[in-house]
Order: C-alpha cells, then structure tokens, then sequence
C-alpha cells in the first residue's frame, strides 16, 4: 500500500466509496466511546453518505493511488439536519479516515482543504457537532469543547456529542 493520498471535491457518484469508508471507519473508532445498543441503531444511519453532501461542492474525499477512499470530509453553511444559516458560521461534516491510513495526515488535510475553502466563502467560525470519540482529533485542529449535546440520529436512542468551535 502506497503512502500517498491526494484530496479532492466529492461527487455523487463517490456515494458507495464514501459510505464504505464510514462503514470501515466508524463502528471501531465509536466503539472506545458508545455502548453497543447506542451503535446497532446509529451505525446503520450514519455509515451511509449523504447525498446532499456529495452534491454540495464542500464535501471532499481523500483517495490512494487506486482512487480508494482512505478518508473523507466536509462543511456546510446549513447547520446539521437542518436549514438554519447564521452568518460568517459553518458547520464541519462527517469526517473519517480508514483504519488503515490513520495518522498520515489525512484529516488534517481535509480539514485544511474545509478552512480554505470556507474563508473564501466568508466564514469566520467553524461548529462541529462531534462524536465523543473524536474530540482528541477536533481539539488537535484547535477547536474547543463548548457542551456536550444529544442529537437524535433516526427512531433509535440519543447520540452522545460535544458541540466544538474554532475561529478560523
């Protein structure tokens, strides 16, 4: 396997590599942090790419030399879930690194490449509504805890978060 790894826009035909890598990353990384009845009825909701997102121009996707996804990421203008905006605030979206490219840069790229573009577009404050998994990762790229927050991923129970921020 190649150490390198290119980013860029996501698209909608993206939509089965992208929910493969959520679906390769996400019941271990979430494991360390959530009971088991709390990810047999998250997992099967988020392990799913969002169409909306890949249809967006502000999701990318990070791929191997084979043009696999190893890793994946985005923002949005709209808070999660919703369709409220606010202001100069943008909401970084469904992040994931496969197991096997874990600490090579990958998230951190992605989310340089999320600052970038956000900036041009008039964004001076990013919101993550994170796992509590991926705080350590979040709290690496400069964002602060704000409160932890439940959000309702489908019929099944609530999903335990922290709400983040980062001036960017």
């Amino acid at each position: 396997m190649s150490a390198a790894f290119s980013v860029r826009r996501a698209t909608p035909q993206d939509e089965a590599g992208v929910s493969e890598l959520l679906l390769a990353s996400y019941p271990g990384s979430m494991r360390t942090a959530y009971d088991q009845a709390t990810l047999e009825a998250a997992l099967p909701l988020i392990t799913r790419a969002n169409p909306a997102l890949l249809s967006s121009g502000t999701y990318y996707i990070a791929v191997d030399d084979d043009d696999l996804a190893v890793g994946c990421g985005g923002w949005s203008r709209e808070l999660p879930g919703g369709c409220e905006v606010t202001p100069e605030l943008a909401h970084i979206r469904h992040f994931a690194t496969h197991p096997e490219w874990l600490r090579r840069g990958i998230g951190r790229e992605l989310y340089r490449r999320c600052e970038e573009d956000a900036r041009s577009f008039g964004v001076r404050r990013f919101e993550c509504q994170a796992s509590l998994n991926a705080e350590g990762f979040y709290v690496a790229l400069g964002f602060r805890a704000v409160r932890r927050i439940e959000l309702r991923i489908g019929p099944g129970p609530m999903l335990p978060c922290i709400l983040m921020e980062r001036a960017i």
